[in-house]
């Protein structure tokens, strides 16, 4: 089974979609290609993802069965969830008051380790392999469509006319 860890940061002061714009980018990837991501990334809560990430892949390394090969391991999973927000108030013209709210998100990032790849070879008899089996859920591919023709326009509508030719009368 792969190893999993993953690592939380609460109550970082951005909203929850900001960061999760930045996230976005980093799911599904290496963790070494989505570190390289988060340090070019141009927002300031690339930052704080970035050490969640490191959190996340140190807690990684200290479970056992992990392989030792930080290089297998992907962002699996990472989210960033609504914090308490804080509510400020700021004055306004003819005494009126506005309020301001502050928001904090909870950052998670999970990495998983990819299983290892298994490479078997095929007998050396003449005998022919089993073709490998669908996944169940999963269809076959799509067959190609033929266009079809474009449909008369509705009855109503107007056709363009064609344009008149000049003629030379005297």
């Amino acid at each position: 089974m792969p190893v999993q860890a993953h690592a939380t940061a609460k109550y970082i002061r951005t909203s929850a979609q900001k960061a999760g714009l930045v996230m976005d980018l980093i799911r599904g990837r290496d963790v070494n290609a989505a570190l390289a991501t988060l340090h070019f990334a141009r927002k300031s809560v690339a930052k704080d993802i970035e050490k969640v990430l490191r959190s996340a892949i140190a807690n990684a390394q200290q479970k056992d069965g992990f392989g030792g090969d930080v290089e297998r391991l992907y962002v699996d999973a990472c989210y960033a969830n609504q914090g308490p927000s804080q509510k400020r108030i700021r004055p306004a013209p003819m005494g009126r008051a506005f309020r301001v709210v502050k928001r904090t998100a909870h950052l998670t990032v999970r990495v998983s380790e990819r299983p290892v790849k298994v490479v078997v070879e095929a007998p050396e008899s003449g005998e022919p392999t089993a073709a490998p089996k669908r996944p169940r859920g999963a269809r076959p591919k799509a067959k190609a469509r033929v266009k079809a023709k474009a449909k008369p326009a509705a009855t109503g509508a107007r056709k363009k006319a064609a344009p008149k030719k000049k003629t030379a009368n005297a």
